[in-house]
């Protein structure tokens, strides 16, 4: 693994340490040189606009109120993610409302990722399901369907002068998508579908870079067997994004030589576009939190706010020592709990089991996390 350490008057202090209470540590150099740049550091606020309307509230470092994509963007966040579902439940995340999203986006001086679901709710390794206006339709008319689909978002924000810079043709496609015809046990499908998600995000914006995204980001032999498969088959594609959650996916040297390996064979940048971690173990709404006591055990940060920060810090380190690597995406930092904004478009009573992951704390105010993004 290789990160980076800052030397000032000549002098640099470094600490190896296990969370386990041992270790072999070898093979130990230290070296001149440079970090890549770092050009995307993100935040999804996919979840921003129903969180507000239920009265969420955001407080800057210093208590004061305000806009949360501003505090965001005071911050060092210059690019916001922002999914697509095709016919949520709620109306949240439809295009009307990634239209309004990417506007605020946009008048920050952000850069914008869309994250296509293809899919009326969530859409991650588990569970590719199929909008239900598209369930019946012969494998042609989805095809033209998703390319349909596509077109239209990107075309659409590009007409209202809010083009999209990145646009993702799935999410955590490691499995596929559209499930059975584009599964991962159906490649030509999995192929064709891809090929024309990627083919209409560029007849609708010709610069808008297209993102593949799978999880499991340090799982190296998945990911060369997937992008071996997509690239035998000519998907087009400009951009490698990877989820990497360390209480789920492992440590952080095996996301870096992951990174290493898939920028040398495939020539592409890459970006982590999901990634986050824990601030306290507390519970602030009925809904159980995702991150818990074994997951922090797991992750090897502790789950404290300068715990959240010293894990982001150091993602952002391991992919910045990556050359080609384009940055990091904190997924859904504004995801405070707030009565009604629950996970479930369709279940007005489900609550958040993420608040704790969030960068800002339970009384809206923004968490020392939130100022890693301004130091790179």
């Amino acid at each position: 693994m290789a990160v980076d350490a800052r030397v000032t008057s000549g002098r640099c202090l470094i600490r190896l340490a296990s969370a386990s209470g041992w270790a072999h540590i070898d093979d130990v150099t230290l070296a001149r040189g440079e970090l890549d740049p770092v050009r995307v550091k993100g935040a999804d606020i996919s979840h921003l606009s129903k969180n507000e309307d239920y009265g969420a509230v955001y407080r800057d470092h210093r208590g004061k109120r305000g806009d949360a994509v501003r505090i965001l963007r005071e911050n060092g966040v210059n690019v916001a993610r922002l999914k697509v579902w095709v016919d949520p439940a709620d109306g949240y995340n439809s295009k009307a409302q990634v239209l309004a999203m990417a506007k605020r986006a946009k008048a920050q001086g952000m850069r914008l990722l869309i994250d296509f679901h293809y899919s009326d709710a969530w859409a991650d390794p588990g569970k590719q399901n199929k909008p239900a206006a598209w369930a019946d339709l012969p494998f042609d008319g989805l095809r033209q369907a998703l390319y349909d689909h596509t077109y239209d978002v990107i075309s659409a924000l590009r007409s209202q002068g809010t083009p999209a810079d990145m646009a993702q043709v799935g999410n955590e496609i490691n499995g596929g998508l559209l499930w059975p015809d584009g599964r991962w046990d159906n490649w030509d499908g999995l192929a064709a579908l891809l090929t024309a998600g990627s083919n209409a995000v560029k007849a609708a914006s010709p610069s808008t870079k297209v993102v593949l995204h799978l999880a499991e980001g340090g799982n190296n032999g998945g990911h060369v067997w997937w992008f071996d498969n997509a690239v035998a088959r000519g998907v087009p594609f400009d951009i490698i994004g990877v989820s990497h959650y360390v209480y789920w996916h492992g440590p952080l040297g095996a996301l870096q030589a992951n990174l290493f390996d898939l920028s040398a064979r495939y020539g592409k940048p890459i970006a982590v576009v999901e990634t986050a971690y824990g601030f306290t173990l507390e519970e602030n709404d009925h809904e159980a939190n995702i991150f818990n006591a074994s997951l922090a055990q797991a992750g090897g940060y502790p789950a404290t706010p300068q715990g959240q920060a010293d894990a982001l810090r150091d993602m952002f380190n391991v992919v910045a020592a990556v050359p080609g690597t384009l940055g990091v995406v904190y997924w859904e930092p504004t995801w405070t709990a707030v009565d009604g904004a629950g996970w479930d478009p369709a279940d007005p009573t489900s609550g958040d089991g993420w608040e704790n992951q969030a960068v800002f704390d339970y009384s809206g105010r923004a968490l020392p996390a939130l100022r890693v993004f301004g130091r790179y």
